[in-house]
C-alpha cells in the first residue's frame, strides 16, 4: 500500500503497544516491523514474573490484531512475540537480544500471532547449531566431506548414471546427517564452498569413469543450490572445471530445484542457455513440489524432469498421487523431456511407473546412496541391488 501507509500502520503499533505496557517499561523500534519492550522492576520470582511477562505478552498480541483505520480502509495485522528473561545470568544486551529473537521466530513457525518464552531447550539447540558451523567451516580444508552415489537405471534396469551426494564424516560426529548440516550450509556461504567442493569432486569422478568402458557412458548428477547458482562467476567456475579436467561435459548433469528456477526467470534463462553451450545436461529437481512451473517450462531448456519422490512413495496407496505423476509424465514426454523417478522402493513403485512410460529410475529398489567403491563393486557385478 506504499511507505506512507505503512507508516501509518507503524505509528498505530506503537501506539498499541504503549497502551499495554507500565510507564516503568521502555518501548522501541530497532527498524522495519520489529519492536522491542523492556520490562523492569518485576517479582524477583521467576515464576510469578513470569506470569506477569505472559500477561503483557499476551495484551499486545491481542491488541495488535484488532482491526486497522487507515486512510479510511480497514486492515488487519497480527504478530509473533518472543520473550526471554534476564535471570542475574552474565549475559550480553545482545545475546539477550538473539534470544528473545530466537523465540520470536519460535512464535513464527507456530504459525504466527502467537507468543514464545526462551526456554534451554533453545538454548541447547542455539549451542549445537553454533557448534555445528563453526566445525563445518573446517570440513573442506580438513578433507571431511565425501561423495556418495546413488545408482540410476534406465527402463530395463541398465545403469545409466548416478546422483552425487555429499556426506560429512567427521572425526568426533562420526557421519553427520545432510539433514542436519545442508539447512545449516544453505542458510550460510557455507554452501557456496560446500558446493564448489562437491562440483570440483563430481567432474575429478568424471575423468576417472571417462578411462574405463564400462563406466565411460555414465552421467554424473550434480544438486545446484540456489545461492551458488546465482554466483555471478558459477558458470565460469563450471566452465573451468571442464577445461581444466579436459571434461566430456555431456556426462555432467546439473539439478535445479523449482524454486531456483522460478526466483528470477530470465536471469536463469540465460544461465542455462549459457550451460547448454557448454553440453551439461539440466534437470528439474523435486518436480511437482512447486506451483509455477509449467507456464515457465516451455521456455525452459531442460533436458530431464525428476519425479519428486513423496509422489512416487504414496502412488500404492493414492489415486491422486498417481494421476500426478501420470500427468508429470505425459507432460514431459509432450516437451520432449527425458523423465525420472525418484523414491522407487518397491516391484509395485516400479511396476507403476514403467505403465505409464518413466524413462529412468533412482531409488533404494536399486541401491542406496554408497561410496565410490561400492558403487563400482555395484557396477562389476553387472546387477542392481
Amino acid at each position: 500500500m506504499g511507505h506512507d501507509v505503512g507508516d501509518l500502520l507503524l505509528t498505530a503499533t506503537t501506539k498499541r503497544i504503549q497502551s499495554c505496557i507500565r510507564e516503568v517499561d521502555t518501548l522501541a523500534c530497532l527498524g522495519g516491523d520489529d519492536f522491542v519492550v523492556l520490562l523492569t522492576e518485576l517479582d524477583t520470582q521467576v515464576e510469578k514474573a513470569t506470569q506477569t511477562v505472559a500477561l503483557i505478552a499476551e495484551k499486545i498480541r491481542i491488541s495488535l490484531t484488532a482491526p486497522y483505520q487507515l486512510n479510511s480502509k480497514e486492515y488487519l495485522s497480527s504478530s509473533s512475540i518472543g520473550v526471554s528473561l534476564y535471570l542475574d545470568k552474565v549475559v550480553t544486551d545482545s545475546d539477550l537480544l538473539k534470544q528473545t529473537e530466537m523465540a520470536m521466530y519460535r512464535a513464527k513457525e507456530s504459525g504466527g500471532n502467537a507468543v514464545r518464552f526462551f526456554n534451554a531447550e533453545m538454548q541447547l539447540a542455539v549451542e549445537t547449531r553454533a557448534a555445528l558451523e563453526a566445525d563445518l567451516r573446517h570440513a573442506v580444508s580438513e578433507q571431511q566431506l565425501q561423495l556418495y552415489y546413488q545408482i540410476q537405471v534406465d527402463s530395463e534396469q541398465h545403469p545409466i548414471g548416478a546422483e552425487a551426494l555429499v556426506r560429512w564424516i567427521h572425526p568426533t560426529r562420526g557421519m553427520v546427517s545432510p539433514v542436519q548440516f545442508i539447512p545449516l550450509a544453505e542458510e550460510s556461504s557455507l554452501i557456496l564452498e560446500v558446493g564448489d567442493w562437491v562440483m570440483e569432486a563430481a567432474c575429478r569422478q568424471l575423468v576417472v569413469w571417462s578411462k574405463s568402458e564400462q563406466t565411460k557412458h555414465l552421467t554424473l548428477a550434480v544438486n545446484v543450490s540456489s545461492k551458488q547458482f546465482k554466483q555471478p562467476d558459477f558458470l565460469e567456475r563450471v566452465k573451468s572445471l571442464i577445461h581444466a579436467y579436459e571434461l566430456d561435459a555431456s556426462r555432467l548433469k546439473i539439478e535445479l530445484t523449482e524454486t531456483v528456477v522460478l526466483n528470477d526467470v530470465t536471469e536463469v534463462i540465460v544461465k542455462m542457455h549459457a550451460l547448454k553451450a557448454l553440453r551439461v545436461g539440466l534437470s528439474m529437481d523435486d518436480f511437482g513440489t512447486g506451483y509455477s512451473s509449467l507456464s515457465y517450462l516451455k521456455q525452459l531448456p531442460m533436458d530431464q524432469i525428476k519425479i519428486d519422490q513423496s509422489f512416487v512413495h504414496d502412488m500404492t496407496s493414492d489415486q491422486n498421487d498417481v494421476v500426478m505423476v501420470k500427468t508429470i509424465i505425459d507432460m514431459a514426454k509432450n516437451f520432449h523431456l527425458n523423465v525420472i523417478a525418484e523414491g522407487v522402493e518397491t516391484e509395485a513403485h516400479l511396476s507403476l511407473l514403467k505403465q505409464m512410460g518413466c524413462m529412468a529410475y533412482q531409488g533404494y529398489l536399486f541401491g542406496k546412496p554408497v561410496p565410490i567403491e561400492q558403487f563400482e563393486a555395484l557396477l562389476r557385478k553387472d546387477a542392481v541391488i
